[in-house]
């Protein structure tokens, strides 16, 4: 615990030491970025005012300032926009940094030996937490039970979510802490796996509360310790700003610590975790651009359904591999018309996670229940958007809406979207292409810690959409494939229009704040597989350097 609190204190500090703004010059670089209309733009270098943002853009032959606060020589090394990361969820990237991580293991077995490593290294943990693990990518076949975890750990509850967020696995010590057996109810929007009557460690979607309900709560200082773990992951990987999908106030506390203490680096576009924790921390509307445009407040995020992972993702047919099952509804059509509207008068954005194709239905019909009573730029915004009737697939550009994406989903989901829907429901499955071409904005994300935050993978999956292996040869469901700019924008001006943002960040241009990385190649001159080795070398946030790779 010391060492979390060491660990916070002395990012802190070091925040407290950053230079004020001057008029400076980044200069000899191979500059690329993407206009407003998503062309491609070389130049060599950068004016940057006093207040962190783009005064000009220079070319080979423009003169240079003859008189400057300061100077960067990057040496002929490659500049392009910081990514702006449209959905993910800050503060469990930083507790999976912290806590037992799983999301490298290929086997229940693997699985269970790092379990009980990390039990060994930590005897004084009275809950072990953490998550990760997907019984997909194990190849197991079914879902873990309490009884795996029995044999690893029975003095000690356990207590681990799955890749999604949206099922946790629980050992025999977690139940009978929860009080949770056969007479348990499952909760609405829930499921609890069982084993005959008997409740067998995994609870899906809403039945999670019954268990996390007695997780002990994080302390402050530890909060803080996970967030700049999650800070310095995000940097590195050259995302300068993210939207947080789903923000407690607890989580938003948390940033204005960062924040007063000079230590929030990362740009944040935060949706509260619901419409009345968005009320608490908003009060009556969207925050104003806090710490220097570092931290807003903007919307609420609404869950409709689950995954399709743990099968929670709202189908409108049952799944091809278990047809007793369809998935579930976490509301009814009048409480998600009533939810968004009770956001929407106080001038909130609505992000609404919604992947099955009847989840997908019940969200556009609500946005067209409401877009006549709530006009002007709405911005409605649809998270994941993964399977979608291809009947539904028009009504998406009526009402202006967003949907926001993450191509590595795609990649990551392949078999397993192809073994829950069978063959005949694909052709509305990250449908990008079609979605571009009916008008609709695209924003790309990773939805990290689910994916490692990690946009060069996210961006080579949206033009070639195979996986790092190349598979499938041509790309899976090739017609939805995007172009190489087309992906990129999505990662940058995408995000940036989807948080209200464009007229701040997403390009390099005049006026909008100097947010950019140095890399080692030239993303747009290098192979899909070369694309996704690129290394971040640097990372400016506002026209300062706020990481450099050791």
């Amino acid at each position: 615990m010391n060492k979390l609190f060491a660990l916070a204190s002395t990012l802190a500090a070091l925040a407290l030491g950053t230079p004020a703004h001057a008029d400076g010059l980044v200069d000899n670089v191979e500059g690329v970025t993407l206009d407003e209309a998503g062309r491609v733009q070389r130049f060599t270098g950068l004016l940057i005012g006093r207040d962190g943002k783009v005064v000009q853009v220079l070319r080979t032959g423009d003169p240079r300032p003859a008189r400057l606060d300061w100077r960067a020589d990057m040496k002929g090394k490659v500049l392009i926009p910081g990514f702006v990361d449209a959905h993910g969820h800050v503060m469990e990237l930083g507790f999976r940094a912290l806590e037992l991580d799983l999301s490298d293991t290929r086997t229940l077995a693997e699985a269970k030996s790092k379990i009980a490593a990390y039990v060994a290294a930590n005897p004084d943990r009275k809950w072990i937490t953490g998550g990760g693990w997907n019984q997909e990518k194990w190849g197991l076949g079914r879902f873990p039970t309490a009884a795996d975890l029995d044999e690893v750990v029975g003095d000690r509850p356990v207590w681990l979510a799955r890749a999604d967020g949206h099922a946790s696995w629980a050992n025999s010590a977690a139940m009978r802490a929860a009080g949770v057996g056969a007479k348990s109810i499952t909760p609405p929007g829930g499921r609890i796996e069982k084993t005959g009557a008997e409740p067998n460690g995994v609870f899906v979607d809403a039945a999670q509360e019954l268990i996390a309900k007695v997780v002990p709560m994080a302390l402050p200082k530890e909060r803080s310790a996970a967030f700049y773990k999650a800070q310095e992951a995000l940097l590195s990987a050259g995302i300068t700003t993210a939207a947080d999908m789903g923000t407690s106030l607890d989580d938003w506390l948390t940033f204005r610590r960062a924040g007063d203490a000079g230590g929030l680096r990362v740009r944040i576009i935060s949706y509260g975790a619901g419409v009345e924790e968005t009320i608490r921390i908003g009060g009556t509307g969207p925050t104003p651009w806090l710490y220097d445009g570092h931290l807003r407040l903007i919307g609420a995020k609404i869950y409709t359904d689950g995954a399709l992972g743990s099968r929670g993702a709202w189908l409108k047919a049952p799944y091809a591999d278990a047809p007793e099952q369809s998935g579930a509804g976490f509301l009814s059509d009048s409480q998600l018309s009533n939810l968004m509207s009770r956001a929407a008068m106080d001038g909130y954005q609505l992000a609404v996670h919604a992947i099955g194709d009847r989840a997908n239905a019940q969200v556009l019909a609500s946005i067209a229940e409401l877009a006549p009573t709530y006009g002007g730029d709405r911005r409605w915004r649809i998270e994941h958007a993964q399977i979608i009737d291809p009947a539904d697939l028009s009504k998406l550009a009526e009402h202006g809406t967003i949907a926001s994406m993450q191509p590595v989903h795609q990649t990551s989901d392949r078999t397993m979207a192809e073994a829950r829907l069978g063959t005949a429901r694909l052709a509305g499955a990250y449908a990008w292409a079609t979605m571009l071409k009916n008008g609709v904005p695209l924003a790309f994300g990773t939805d990290f810690p689910v994916e490692s935050p990690d946009p060069f993978a996210g961006w080579a999956a949206g033009f070639t959409r195979t996986d790092a292996q190349g598979e499938p040869y041509g790309g899976w469901q090739p017609q939805e494939v995007l172009t190489r700019e087309q992906a990129w924008r999505a990662y940058t001006t995408g995000g940036a229009y989807a948080g209200f943002a464009e007229g701040m960040i997403g390009r390099i241009a005049p006026g909008l704040y100097a947010d950019f990385i140095i890399v080692d190649r030239d993303p747009t001159a290098v192979s899909a597989s070369a694309l996704r080795a690129t290394m971040v070398e640097q990372t400016w946030v506002g026209g300062v350097k706020v990481w450099q790779k050791r």
